[in-house]
């Protein structure tokens, strides 16, 4: 048995509705707005997601150095389990992403596996196996107090018809609204939990790919995850899930999950919408800053890096403008020379920060912080 889905109130309807006017706009002002820069934000918010999501777990790194590493780069300053874990989530991320106007798509067991063993195959082992339902029982315990068992999930026999419920019910396609249905899709499978581990980011990762395939907006843009890793929105995330039992009842009223999901939703969207603005504005001032200095117009990637991220490495550029190595260095020492930038490191660990003479406009544009609001206040 699955947690029913509960009705909705009005003001939920109200939210609902909200956020897919917000969305259709996003949609439209990303339609809008040049690919090259568009593709920096998509970047972005996957290494956002990315980074969050494994934060909940406990794996601590920055967005900016998840960025770095899913360009490839290998002298980042991270541990080699963070490393890991960063780079397994984003494979794992990107194919979702690939899904998300897939053809003749399907959820299944397979699927479901598969994309485990993209998050958990490196700690494959015959006892812990990845991409396989756990083959005995598992608990997640207070952080505070490893002897305790705040959720003990279904006993293991009961893993395999459970999952055959939950994947029937997600290629079963109903009038529920898509944000719901994501939602409803993240407390299903984590309550059934029913791998050794990984059993939070796979939830939380398929969220992700059901609101991607509702089709609205492509997942860099639509995923939850970046806000789930907030502290504040973490400690609620815990929270919600736990005040729905120490144990497996699907019997039951879960309005406040899904309107704690509609919140996520609302914000997440009202940030990248902001941090488009945002974006679009601190181009416009280094653009005139650039021209003035009658620079080459590709060197404002490399600036809006600095402006938004606070560095950017040669790679990161070479890439972002599709430049030969040779070019990529001579435009970043041009930059150096002008003091725009000041280099930090040597050799391949190199990185760029800004110098005394980079744009004061853009900066304070891209440091002030914006702010979000309650959906269900308004």
């Amino acid at each position: 048995m699955l947690f029913p889905t509960p009705a909705l109130s009005d003001a939920d309807r109200r939210v609902l509705d909200d956020i897919d006017r917000s969305r259709e706009q996003l949609r439209l002002q990303v339609r809008s707005t040049p690919t090259k820069w568009t593709d920096g934000l998509r970047r972005f918010l996957t290494a956002d997601a990315v980074a969050a999501s494994n934060s909940i777990e406990g794996f601590r790194v920055s967005t900016v150095d998840a960025e770095d590493l899913m360009e490839g780069e290998r002298d980042v300053d991270v541990s080699e389990e963070n490393r890991d874990e960063t780079l397994a989530y984003q494979r794992m991320m990107t194919y979702i992403q690939s899904l998300h106007d897939a053809p003749d798509f399907g959820y299944s067991k397979g699927l479901l596996n598969g994309l485990h063993w993209m998050l958990q195959g490196h700690h494959h082992t015959p006892a812990r196996p990845a991409g396989q339902w756990r083959k005995g029982s598992v608990y997640v315990t207070d952080t505070r107090d490893p002897s305790i068992a705040v959720y003990t999930a279904p006993p293991v026999e009961e893993v395999p018809g459970l999952m055959s419920e939950l994947v029937d019910w997600l290629n079963d396609e109903d009038s529920t609204h898509a944000v719901v249905r994501a939602a409803m899709a993240h407390l299903h499978l984590v309550s059934i939990h029913p791998w050794s581990d990984g059993n939070g980011r796979m939830s939380r990762s398929l969220q992700t790919l059901v609101t991607a395939r509702a089709g609205v907006l492509a997942p860099e843009f639509s995923s939850i995850e970046a806000w789930l890793g907030r502290p504040g929105n973490t400690w609620e995330y815990y929270r919600q899930l736990g005040a729905r039992g120490a144990t497996y009842l699907p019997d039951q009223d879960v309005s406040e999950w899904v309107r704690f999901n509609l919140v996520a939703s609302h914000q997440q969207t009202q940030s990248v919408h902001l941090r488009l603005e945002r974006s679009t504005r601190v181009l416009q001032h280094l653009d005139t800053f650039v021209d003035s200095l009658g620079l080459s117009p590709r060197v404002v990637s490399a600036l809006h890096d600095v402006a938004l991220s606070g560095r950017v490495r040669r790679s990161r550029y070479e890439h972002s403008e599709h430049l030969q190595v040779q070019q990529a260095q001579r435009d970043l020492r041009e930059l150096v020379a002008a003091r725009v930038l000041e280099p930090v490191g040597r050799t391949r660990a190199r990185y760029y920060v800004a110098g005394e003479t980079f744009p004061q406009e853009a900066r304070e544009v891209a440091g002030t912080p914006f702010t979000l609001t309650d959906p269900y206040e308004r």
